[in-house]
């Protein structure tokens, strides 16, 4: 499903027109940006949790030339998914 088709979803499962399901979308997206960039997290109950974590810097290959070079140290996005979520997924 991509953004569009997801949108559409959206707006047929809420009642809403497409602007406003899009509006919904891109407002959700963005309050979830915001907060992980400040270093917070979101818990959404019976869905999943949002959170960054960071990834320390480790030894890699270049898979080219078999040579070894450092891979820089990260903050990176993580989701971890809720138990109802897990249920639905696995009934």
């Amino acid at each position: 499903m991509n953004k569009t088709e997801f949108i559409a979803a959206v707006a047929e499962k809420a009642g809403l027109s497409k602007k406003d399901a899009e509006k919904a979308v891109k407002a959700y997206a963005d309050v979830v940006t915001e907060e992980l960039v400040n270093g917070g997290k979101v818990q959404l109950v019976g869905f999943g949790t949002f959170e960054v974590v960071d990834r320390p810097a480790r030894e890699g290959r270049n898979p080219r030339s078999g040579e070894t070079m450092t891979i820089a140290a990260s903050r990176v996005p993580k989701f971890k998914a809720g138990k109802a979520l897990k249920d639905q997924v696995n009934a």
